[in-house]
C-alpha cells in the first residue's frame, strides 16, 4: 500500500511530506564502534501535482562513485524537482561501504545479494528488510545506479529482463549507448522490484572508485529522458536527444588470460572489433615474452579490465556475441 493519503501527503520513515514540499528524511540502522550515528539522507521533492513517485538510488555499493555522481548531479541541476509526482534520490545507499572505498558492507556482505532482507540477520540483511519494508513501497518505479566491480570498466549500458517488455520499453527510452539482456539475479535489489511488480531499470558504466564524466552524463540524460516520457521533467530543462539508438546486446561472453603478466590493452571499452583483430598483449616483466590476444568473434567490447597486472584465466574482456549461440554471458554478475 502506498503511504500516500487521499489529500496527496507522502509519509516516509515517519515524517508527512505535503505536496509541494522539499525534504530530506535520515535512514538509520546501526552505529559506527563509536556509537557514531550513521545516517542514509533521503532527498524528497514533490509537486504539488500528483503523479509517480520515482525512487533513484546508488552506490548500493560503497566504492561505486559513478552511480553517487549521477544521483548528485540529478539534484545539484534540480532536475529531481518534477512538474508532477514525487522524485525520491538516495545517493549513497551503502554509507558503510563508501565511507571506507568498500563494496561491502561491514559484515563482509554484498547488499546487493541479500534482498529483501532478514530482520534477524546480518548488518546488511537487516538494512535491506528495512529498506524494503519502510521505504521501497512508496515507489512507482526506480532507477538504480551501478559501476563496474573491481578495475573492470562498464561501457554506459541499461540491463533489462528480456521477458520484461515494461523495463525493455524503458530501456529504450533511457537509450544508453547499449541495452544488455541480463537475467535477474536471486537476491538481489532488482529481483525484489520484480517480485513486488515495482519496474526497475538498472544502469551500469565506468568502474569502482573513479568518477567518469562521460559515464555520469550518459546516467543524467537518460533520466532526464525517463522524467520527460513520465511528464515529471521541468519545462525549463531541454530533453536531452541521444546521438544514436543504443545497441541491444542479447548475449555476452568473457575472453580470460591464457598467460600471466602485465596487460596491454589495444582498444577502448565500446568499440566494434573484427574476429581476429588484436586487442591486447600479455607481456612478461622482463622483457621474454609477449603474447597478442586476438578476439575471438566480431562483437562489441562490453567490458574491460583495466588492471595492469593479470593471472592467467583472469577475465579481460567481456565481448557481444549472436544470441543464437550457447551459453548466456556473465555480465550481470556484476550487478
Amino acid at each position: 500500500m502506498k503511504a500516500i493519503d487521499k489529500n496527496n501527503v507522502l509519509t516516509l520513515l515517519g515524517q508527512e511530506i505535503p505536496p509541494g514540499a522539499s525534504a530530506t528524511v535520515n535512514f538509520n540502522l546501526a552505529k559506527l564502534y563509536t556509537t557514531s550515528t550513521v545516517e542514509v539522507p533521503i532527498i524528497v521533492e514533490r509537486a504539488k501535482k500528483k503523479g509517480p513517485v520515482v525512487l533513484m538510488t546508488s552506490g548500493i555499493h560503497g566504492d561505486e562513485i559513478n552511480g553517487v555522481e549521477i544521483v548528485r548531479q540529478i539534484i545539484a541541476k534540480k532536475i529531481n524537482k518534477p512538474k508532477k509526482g514525487t522524485i525520491i534520490c538516495i545517493p549513497v545507499l551503502n554509507i558503510f561501504g563508501f565511507l571506507d572505498m568498500k563494496r561491502a558492507f561491514p559484515d563482509g556482505r554484498d547488499l546487493n545479494r541479500v534482498f529483501p532482507g532478514n530482520p534477524r540477520g546480518s548488518l546488511a540483511s537487516r538494512f535491506a528488510y528495512q529498506f524494503v519494508k519502510k521505504i521501497l513501497p512508496v515507489a512507482d518505479f526506480c532507477l538504480d545506479f551501478h559501476t563496474g566491480g573491481a578495475s573492470r570498466f562498464n561501457v554506459a549500458q541499461t540491463r533489462v529482463d528480456p521477458t520484461n517488455l515494461v523495463t525493455r520499453e524503458y530501456a529504450d527510452i533511457f537509450n544508453a549507448p547499449f541495452t544488455l539482456n541480463s537475467k535477474i539475479i536471486p537476491k538481489s535489489f532488482r529481483s525484489t522490484c520484480s517480485r513486488l511488480g515495482i519496474p526497475i531499470l538498472l544502469f551500469e558504466g565506468g568502474k569502482s572508485k573513479v568518477s567518469d564524466k562521460s559515464i555520469a552524463k550518459e546516467g543524467v540524460e537518460g533520466a532526464m529522458r525517463i522524467l520527460n516520457h513520465l511528464g515529471m521533467l521541468d519545462d525549463t530543462f531541454e530533453v536531452p536527444k541521444p546521438v544514436a539508438e543504443s545497441v541491444l546486446v542479447e548475449s555476452t561472453r568473457w575472453l580470460r588470460a591464457k598467460y600471466s603478466g602485465l596487460l596491454h590493452i589495444k582498444v577502448v571499452c565500446g568499440q566494434f572489433v573484427e574476429k581476429g583483430q588484436k586487442i591486447a598483449t600479455i607481456t612478461d616483466p622482463y622483457g621474454r615474452f609477449r603474447h597478442p590476444i586476438n578476439a575471438p568473434r566480431d562483437g562489441y567490447i562490453i567490458n574491460v579490465n583495466e588492471a595492469s597486472l593479470v593471472y592467467q584465466g583472469d577475465a579481460i574482456f567481456n565481448i557481444s556475441r549472436d544470441v543464437n549461440n550457447s551459453g548466456q554471458g556473465s555480465a550481470e554478475e556484476e550487478e
